[in-house]
């Protein structure tokens, strides 16, 4: 029997690659023990026990930034020994066998406690431009698999994205019948499907509003998923169909013929797995990594690039309106997508972690 021990979150990004293995690893060792490391401040927090796993929770201690040096330190040099020493105990409690980050910062210090116990550890980066956590932890483990390739890791074998069940087995011209009706859309018009995020992205949501009849006008009928920062007014206009939140995002794009979102990590691997073209709007702030998510689906010709402050109705008029009239591009676009895409990250990460547990 197999004690896995998965570390990270924070946000979705994280944590559904961590899900997606931990039910792989589930379904094919039944017996198997899975025990998840986090923050109680994460969408770990949440999402984890929900799913039912077992969740333990270490405080939140980010490295230190050069910005506030002094202080980040102090809080560093208080938190990080007890976070470590919490997971080391905690590994050889429970006999683990095996360390998988997904980086976050609950990663670093398991990526610590197991180079402490001398435990084999395998990193998941999802994002192209690498976070802190991972960067450091990659340094000391060969098992290092990232979503994107070229992300500047030691070590890095391209494995793609961990993706849900329900989409990595998506059959979309089977399922897009059940997906019109599901959202009330009609049969004899493509789809556009736009995505802002569980937050909203004000600049997509306002500039689709204001370009809703245009769309319409096009031939085309939308699928609004406004989230939190809805506009002031949204269109009351037929083929318009705005909802608050989609729990069933797969259903989402097995409807799409083209959609129109951020370019998170999980989107861009789902669209490209399932070979969706795009138009990517990156979230402007951070530290810009949801522009390099989306270079090699763009570079390949499977999606097209906006900054955010440029995504506006006169771009929707230029740009995008003229894009939705040319099938022929669609298919091409479609084409190239899919072939960037990959569907087996979840079973790549299984070899890797496989890998990792024989060199013990």
């Amino acid at each position: 029997m197999t004690t896995y021990l998965l570390a990270g979150g924070g946000t979705a990004g994280h944590v559904n690659p961590m899900l997606a293995i931990a039910d792989a690893l589930r379904a094919r060792e039944p017996e198997a023990i899975i025990i998840c490391v986090g923050t109680a401040e994460g969408l770990e927090a949440q999402l984890v026990p929900a799913r039912g796993y077992e969740l333990i929770t270490i405080p939140r201690i980010p490295f230190p930034r050069a910005r506030h040096f002094l202080s980040s330190s102090r809080t560093f040099l208080a938190g990080w020994p007890k976070a470590v020493a919490t997971v080391v105990e905690l590994i050889a409690q429970r006999k683990v066998d095996v360390v998988i980050g997904v980086g976050g910062y609950a990663a670093a210090p398991a990526y610590a406690a197991a180079k402490k116990t001398h435990t084999p550890y395998v990193i998941h980066e999802a994002n192209a431009k690498p976070g802190l956590a991972n960067r450091w932890g990659a340094r000391s483990t060969r098992f290092v698999g990232v979503t994107f390739e070229g992300t500047p890791l030691p070590h890095a074998v391209t494995v793609g994205t961990p993706l849900r069940k329900e989409i990595e087995t998506l059959d979309i011209p089977a399922q897009r019948p059940a997906a019109l009706a599901y959202f009330g859309l009609e049969h004899h018009r493509p789809v556009l499907v736009v995505t802002s995020g569980s937050l909203g992205a004000r600049s997509i949501n306002n500039a689709i509003a204001s370009s809703a009849q245009q769309l319409i006008d096009a031939g085309y009928q939308v699928l609004h998923i406004v989230g939190q920062n809805k506009p002031e007014a949204l269109p009351q206009i037929p083929s318009y169909v705005a909802v608050d939140y989609c729990d069933r995002m797969d259903l989402a794009l097995a409807a799409a013929q083209l959609v129109v979102s951020r370019a998170g990590s999980a989107t861009v691997s789902e669209l490209s797995a399932l070979g969706i073209p795009a138009v990517y709007v990156p979230y402007p702030v951070g530290n810009g990594e949801q522009k390099f998510n989306a270079a090699g689906v763009v570079r390949a010709g499977g999606g097209i690039l906006v900054e955010d402050e440029k995504f506006t109705p006169e771009w929707i008029t230029q740009n995008l309106v003229p894009l939705m009239r040319d099938e022929a591009r669609l298919e091409q676009m479609a084409e190239a997508s899919a072939r960037v895409g990959l569907r087996d990250g979840t079973a790549r990460m299984i070899n890797l972690i496989d890998a990792a547990l024989s060199s013990a």
